[in-house]
């Protein structure tokens, strides 16, 4: 409905010429979410592919443990037969090559990038240990060669709990699904083709070319962008633009393809399609974005590169030290092998996945969702904290500011008025309608009969209450019956935000309702805790002016961009991001998409669309803008954990390290594999255990 007064906004500088006339919405769409698939992988493994792995490798894992020693320590549960060592070779070679796959995948995928990590660490312990337990077996067997020793004990153990690590972090942390493959949903998959008679027919949207007619009826989606040439009516784009209010749209206005048609009947002439439209330039910088930001390297990653040369170099010169000593080459090897397993303790596999899946489980008890570890690794560092306005500072819907009667004397005080706008408005799914009725009910008016109600295209609402004719009409409608009315009242609640309806009986005045977008109650004191912080809060917003800055001075905020496209908020993120600010963008519509998926790190409400919950990072369940800083403080804590859980992960290799090489062997002290293994378990027991002690506040 248009019963209130808005400047519409011009959309035609999204239009590109008409040479793109045949472009199809769903190729360029397709396109799109290919980009948007290989961006989503991490290190080429799938969550379900992942469980399997594990379970087939903890089966292919048990028997090895039970027939092989743990680095030449036998435990009172391990049994051999004749053969076994025959039985632990075939397994252990499975598992290797099976359960060991994607660390060797991602191991060559991070060299390939010059940048070794966590994979590689792990693809050089279950490396080593396979080869050396290969020669091991070999000298064992053909050779009777017993003081070499064999590592498949720790081949099993490493890669089970490497994988086991893996899938928890990954279980905790699911993608909820692709943000473009829902951005093109918007679209309806039909459209109504107007021909040349004035006939109508319906065909697939992707056949739709630029200067083609559409009809569109009341409450459809807009399948294009466009140009009205007949009818009129308001048009909801908020989960588009972000515009708070219904735009009145009339004959010559331009129209944007997913907004939302309100009660009358457009004709529009196609000026957008596929690569031209603007739903489809949205997707185009979320495609652009997920591309261009850059990933984090995390702490464990950063722990993992490091704890590799150092084990590289170490091992090496272990080698080279002890065979210049010795002059025997199995001490020099077992030396350089112990030094290399012992690099990639098992608790280094799960120091952050048991901290992530306590921390993810935490989140979600208290209302976050929490998409993106790395989200949690970088909050730390955030100076900017960027929202949007409606939705996620303000309620996002219609409540009723004020009610006036014009008409007291007759009867018709508030109560009353409230009631006939009611009676008209119970059976509408309007947003302006919902606002009325719920007013209604928490007054507990009593609604009287209003019969023959219909639809005024572009006003409001006609209906017959008591024999009386009842209008509900915008200011235009006024203006054109020229029918008195407070211009003083209207300019006031109109600079507030307001929208509002007019009520006509018998076409004489009777009163106005006016209804507005609400701030949020935990908006202020979160924005006044992110200043104690020194965090700075910005508002983007697409709505105008002169309502966003209304909303900033009530909430504190001095940084303020209104009127904004999806575009122009992700130009303002990059600006900052450029200046040096870790910025984390907070939104809940289409139009934030692009941004939270720019932004250091991308916060969605989670009463808001499909899209922007699948571009973020974060989602805040209950839609509480103080959730942002529960958010910041669980993040905190995390990255406390994660950081004692390194040490004690791969801490005690400042120590194990060095003495595996051997540099107290003149003093009679040399690291026996057997020790290793024992303090491997116990850094993978106090891991655990300390993960366990994460907590949500401080």
């Amino acid at each position: 409905m248009t019963r209130h007064d808005k400047t519409t906004h011009n959309h035609s500088d999204h239009q590109d010429d008409a040479s793109m006339a045949h472009s199809k919405d769903m190729d360029h769409m397709n396109h799109h979410m290919d980009h948007a698939d290989d961006h989503m992988m991490d290190h080429s493994m799938h969550m379900g592919n992942l469980k399997q792995k594990f379970f087939v490798s903890l089966i292919l894992a048990i028997p090895i443990i039970i027939f092989s020693p743990m680095m030449g320590l036998d435990l009172p549960f391990q049994i051999t037969f004749p053969g076994s060592d025959w039985v632990v070779l075939v397994l252990a070679t499975a598992l290797f090559f099976y359960g060991g796959m994607p660390f060797l995948k991602g191991a060559k995928m991070e060299l390939s990038m010059k940048n070794p990590a966590m994979m590689t660490l792990i693809s050089l312990g279950i490396s080593v240990a396979y080869l050396y337990s290969l020669y091991a077996f070999i000298m064992n067997t053909f050779f009777h060669d017993t003081h070499v020793m064999d590592f498949f004990w720790e081949l099993a153990t490493l890669i089970v709990i490497m994988l086991l690590g893996h899938w928890i972090e990954m279980n905790a942390i699911s993608n909820a699904g692709n943000a473009l493959e829902k951005m093109a949903a918007l679209l309806p998959k039909t459209a109504k083709l107007v021909g040349d008679d004035g006939s109508t027919s319906e065909v697939q949207l992707s056949d739709v070319t630029v200067g083609q007619k559409l009809l569109v009826q009341a409450g459809e989606k807009i399948p294009t962008d466009g140009k009205i040439v007949e009818g009129n009516s308001s048009v909801n784009e908020a989960m588009v633009t972000g515009e708070s209010k219904e735009v009145e749209k009339n004959t010559g206005d331009d129209v944007i393809g997913g907004s939302v048609n309100g009660n009358g009947t457009l004709t529009i002439t196609v000026t957008g399609t596929g690569k031209s439209g603007y739903l489809s330039q949205v997707m185009a910088l979320v495609s652009k974005a997920q591309q261009d930001k850059s990933s984090v390297e995390t702490l464990s990653d950063k722990v993992a590169k490091w704890l590799f040369y150092v084990a590289l170099v170490v091992g090496i010169l272990a080698f080279v030290i002890w065979l210049s000593l010795t002059g025997d080459i199995g001490i020099a090897l077992e030396r350089m092998v112990t030094v290399l397993i012992i690099a990639c303790p098992h608790a280094l596999g799960l120091a952050i996945p048991l901290v992530t899946a306590k921390s993810t489980s935490l989140g979600a008890k208290n209302g976050l969702l929490i998409k993106n570890r790395q989200a949690i690794e970088v909050a730390r560092q955030v100076d900017v904290v960027m929202m949007d306005k409606t939705g996620t500072l303000t309620e996002g819907n219609f409540a009723v500011n004020e009610i006036i009667s014009y008409s007291n004397e007759n009867g018709y005080n508030k109560q009353k008025i409230l009631a006939y706008i009611a009676a008209l408005e119970q059976n509408s799914s309007h947003p302006l309608a919902r606002g009325i009725m719920t007013k209604a009910t928490e007054e507990k008016v009593d609604l009287p009969v209003a019969t023959q109600v219909e639809n005024i295209p572009g006003t409001g609402l006609d209906g017959t209450i008591d024999g009386h004719d009842v209008k509900i009409v915008n200011v235009s409608y006024l203006k054109d019956h020229t029918i008195d009315y407070n211009a003083t009242d209207f300019t006031h609640l109109s600079e507030k935000g307001n929208s509002i309806s007019y009520l006509l009986v018998d076409q004489q005045l009777i009163g106005l309702i006016a209804q507005g977008d609400q701030i949020k109650s935990g908006a202020k004191r979160m924005i006044t805790a992110l200043k104690a912080q020194g965090i700075k809060p910005v508002m983007l917003t697409g709505d105008n002016e002169a309502v966003a800055n209304l909303v900033a001075s009530e909430l504190g905020i001095d940084d303020v961009h209104a009127s904004l496209k999806p575009e122009d908020k992700e130009t303002i993120i990059k600006h900052y991001k450029s200046e040096g600010k870790t910025v984390m963008m907070v939104g809940d519509g289409v139009n934030d998409a692009p941004s939270l998926v720019r932004a250091d790190i991308g916060v969605a409400i989670g009463a808001g669309t499909d899209v922007a919950n699948d571009s973020a990072d974060i989602i805040l369940v209950k839609s509480d803008p103080a959730d942002i800083l529960h958010f910041l403080t669980l993040a905190k804590n995390t990255q406390r954990k994660m950081i004692q859980n390194l040490w004690w992960g791969a801490g005690y290799n400042i120590i194990a390290i060095p003495l595996a090489a051997g540099v107290l062997a003149n003093w009679g002290i040399i690291l026996s594999p057997a020790v290793g293994a024992i303090l491997m378990s116990l850094s993978t027991v106090i891991v655990a255990l300390n993960a366990m002690l994460l907590k949500m506040d401080d």
